[in-house]
């Protein structure tokens, strides 16, 4: 609410207020790094200061939330700010959206990132045996089906074996039927293909999960979506860490990586901790 507050008077919404005092001298940012043809085909690196250790740092490639119609990857300064701080490489990664585009023509976008980080890890100081995939809302979306539907990748060169985990915070992951009009066009509907839900693709090759909600979402059910997943992963056992925060809703959880929020939810603490234990992807494919 303050920082609503001081949003309203400085004339500016609460995300550029937060990446506004947000410090500039805690990593190197490399902006507009392309990954494929297409101009939404970039991502913005956020790279920890200092020398990388040994094998490199580790990689999240980070997918933005907005309902895979609005958003992109210059909102998260924050967010690689907070990664970098704790030793993280942060890849912050756009793709088309709609009406440009419909499922599932968003998703080789988003594999093409990861296959970048895959392929390239090294030119940032990272690990390219410990790559990630996360994302928020529509982007967790996303990053469930680049690591758990193989088709995406594979277009890539790659497999979700090389990938050393992944990361949903307040994710869609089990919506059929869908009952966001907004939402509805992207998906087909009424004829919302059954492929496109990231639950029909479990496996017992899925890479280890983290997923994160907040206990009061009112645009993402929790335990439908978030809820499910983990039942059907561990049912594979598949390693799942589940973390449901109070305190947060659905955007703040997000917000809570900022400085300003960190006392919200430990979520950047417990993202931080999952990714630095990540043990290297034990299959290495395609270019290093």
């Amino acid at each position: 609410m303050a920082l609503a507050a001081l949003a309203l008077l400085a004339g500016c919404s609460p995300v550029k207020l937060i990446n506004a005092i947000t410090p500039d001298d805690t990593f190197a940012l490399t902006r507009d790094v392309s990954f494929g043809p297409l101009p939404a085909n970039q991502v913005d690196v956020y790279r920890p200061l200092g020398t990388p250790p040994p094998g490199g740092w580790p990689v999240v490639v980070f997918i933005h939330g907005g309902s895979w119609q609005t958003g992109g990857r210059d909102q998260y300064k924050f967010l690689g700010e907070a990664l970098a701080s704790r030793g993280i490489v942060l890849m912050a990664s756009s793709y088309r959206l709609y009406p440009e585009v419909r499922y599932p023509d968003f998703l080789p976008d988003s594999a093409r990132a990861v296959a970048y980080a895959l392929g390239h890890a090294g030119r940032h100081g990272g690990n390219p045996r410990k790559v990630l995939v996360m994302g928020h809302s529509a982007g967790a979306y996303n990053a469930a089906m680049v690591a758990l539907d193989d088709r995406w990748l594979a277009q890539q060169g790659h497999h979700i074996t090389e990938l050393a985990g992944w990361v949903g915070l307040a994710g869609p992951y089990d919506f059929i039927p869908i009952k966001d009009r907004s939402v509805q066009p992207v998906f087909h509907h009424p004829d919302v293909p059954p492929d496109s839900q990231p639950v029909a693709h479990v496996s017992a090759q899925s890479p280890p999960t983290f997923l994160g909600v907040a206990d009061f979402d009112a645009q993402v059910n929790p335990d439908t979506n978030s809820g499910h997943l983990a039942t059907r992963l561990e049912s594979q056992g598949v390693p799942v860490v589940f973390k449901r925060y109070g305190g947060v809703d659905h955007l703040t959880l997000i917000g809570a990586f900022s400085r300003p929020l960190h006392r919200m939810a430990p979520v950047l603490d417990d993202v931080a901790a999952f990714v630095q234990t990540m043990p290297e992807a034990p299959i290495k494919n395609g270019p290093r």
